[in-house]
């Protein structure tokens, strides 16, 4: 998965890859991933968003700021949330969609 690679490159931390296909009439895919700091929160959403440009998928809303250390990112079929270790802790997005399937995207 491309957005994988993305953040792999810029050292994204514990990324999880979650199918909410079955489970959401929104989107098919939740790609979540921690930041070290505001400045790395936004070097992966820009990689992710050179990426996607690149590869001719634009994003076609993004909410929050890295300074609010939660970013989200929709590309319609996947929505990339980036958050700081305590942000995403608080949002828990893991337990919350805990019934969505884990895709292994081992790179």
């Amino acid at each position: 998965m491309m957005v994988h690679a993305a953040l792999d490159k810029q050292q994204g931390r514990d990324i999880e890859v979650l199918d909410v296909s079955a489970l959401s009439n929104v989107t098919d895919f939740f790609v979540i991933a921690t930041g070290n700091s505001p400045p790395h929160i936004k070097a992966l959403a820009d990689e992710v968003t050179r990426t996607l440009k690149t590869a001719g998928t634009r994003c076609h809303r993004k909410s929050g700021t890295a300074e609010s250390q939660w970013m989200a990112m929709d590309y319609v079929d996947v929505v990339v949330h980036l958050f700081s270790a305590e942000t995403r802790s608080y949002y828990a997005l893991e337990e919350l969609w805990s019934d969505a399937v884990r895709v292994d995207v081992a790179t």
